[in-house]
């Protein structure tokens, strides 16, 4: 994920930057209201990143939420596979 795609998709990532970062109030969250920059430097100054260590965190993390995505629409169309093996219809 990019920084235009972060700003872009702030709402829904919100929760998971809370849970990951745990020393970020919701109002640290509002005040950032998904600017990149503001976000980074925020991770700067509540856990002593520099900003390349904040910038290395961020990109680790979303690299692991793009693979738990992957992961689990992985799992969608298996069990979407399965039903329909169940129930008898042919794939698409």
């Amino acid at each position: 994920m990019n920084k235009g795609e972060f700003e872009g998709k702030w709402m829904q990532l919100r929760g998971q930057v809370r849970d990951w970062w745990g020393k970020l109030a919701a109002a640290d969250l509002d005040r950032v209201a998904g600017n990149f920059d503001q976000f980074i430097g925020l991770l700067q100054e509540k856990y002593g990143y520099t900003r390349k260590r904040a910038e290395e965190e961020f990109y680790r993390r979303m690299a692991l939420l793009r693979e738990m995505r992957v992961e689990e629409e992985a799992k969608r169309r298996l069990a979407q596979h399965e039903a329909r093996q169940q129930s008898g219809v042919p794939a698409p």
